[in-house]
C-alpha cells in the first residue's frame, strides 16, 4: 500500500523538484552582482501604428512605463513631441523626445569610480495590466522592441509578435528577457553623485 501511495507520488514530486530547481537556477542566474556604469541615451520617438492611436500624453506614459520596465534610471525624461491635436485626443503620429540612462556592463569587471552594483531581472514587459488593452499596444511593443530595447543591456530575450494592423489578437505579442537593473544602493549612489 506505501508503494502505491509513492509511486503516485511520484511524478508530483518530480515536478515539484523540477520548478524548485529551475527556479534556483533562475535565481542564480539573476542574484550574481556585476559592475555597470550609467550611461545617457537620446532618442527621438514616432509612433506609426494603424490599429491603436494614442494621444501624446498617452503615448508618453506607455513610453516611460516601459522604459523604467527596462531598467532605465528613474530620473529619465519622456517629453511630448509635435503634437497637433488642440484637445489631447488620439493623434496621427504621436512623438516623444527621450533622455535616459541605461546600465552597461564594465568590460571585465574593470575600475570606474561611477560604477554601481547591478543584477540581471527578468522582466515579462506589459504596457498594460488589462490582457485585451495589452493585445491593442501590439504595434507599440513592436516598435519599443526595434527602437528601445538595443539600448539597454539585455540576454535571453524571448520576443514574438503577429501584429496584423487592424486586429487585435490578445495573447499573440510578448516581450520578455533578463536586463541589468542596478541595486537599491547603486541607484542611490547614482542619484548622490549628480
Amino acid at each position: 500500500m506505501r508503494l502505491l501511495k509513492v509511486t503516485r507520488l511520484a511524478p508530483t514530486l518530480l515536478s515539484s523538484s523540477l520548478v524548485v530547481a529551475s527556479s534556483m537556477t533562475a535565481a542564480a542566474q539573476t542574484s550574481v552582482p556585476q559592475r555597470a556604469v550609467w550611461v545617457t541615451k537620446e532618442v527621438h520617438f514616432v509612433f506609426q501604428g494603424f490599429t491603436t492611436k494614442y494621444s501624446c500624453d498617452g503615448l508618453q506614459s506607455k513610453i516611460r512605463n516601459a522604459l523604467l520596465q527596462l531598467g532605465a534610471r528613474k530620473d529619465l525624461r519622456v517629453d511630448e513631441g509635435a503634437c497637433s491635436s488642440p484637445t489631447g485626443g488620439p493623434e496621427p503620429f504621436p512623438s516623444v523626445n527621450v533622455k535616459l540612462s541605461v546600465l552597461q556592463p564594465l568590460a571585465n569587471n574593470k575600475e570606474d569610480a561611477k560604477a554601481v552594483l547591478a543584477h540581471w531581472k527578468a522582466i515579462d514587459l506589459r504596457l498594460d495590466k488589462d490582457p485585451l488593452w495589452q493585445a491593442e499596444d501590439c504595434e507599440l511593443l513592436e516598435q519599443i522592441e526595434h527602437t528601445f530595447l538595443p539600448l539597454f543591456a539585455t540576454r535571453n530575450v524571448d520576443y514574438h509578435s503577429s501584429c496584423v494592423p487592424h486586429q487585435v489578437s490578445p495573447g499573440g505579442t510578448w516581450l520578455r528577457a533578463q536586463v541589468l537593473s542596478a541595486d537599491k544602493d547603486g541607484v542611490a549612489r547614482a542619484a548622490a553623485a549628480k
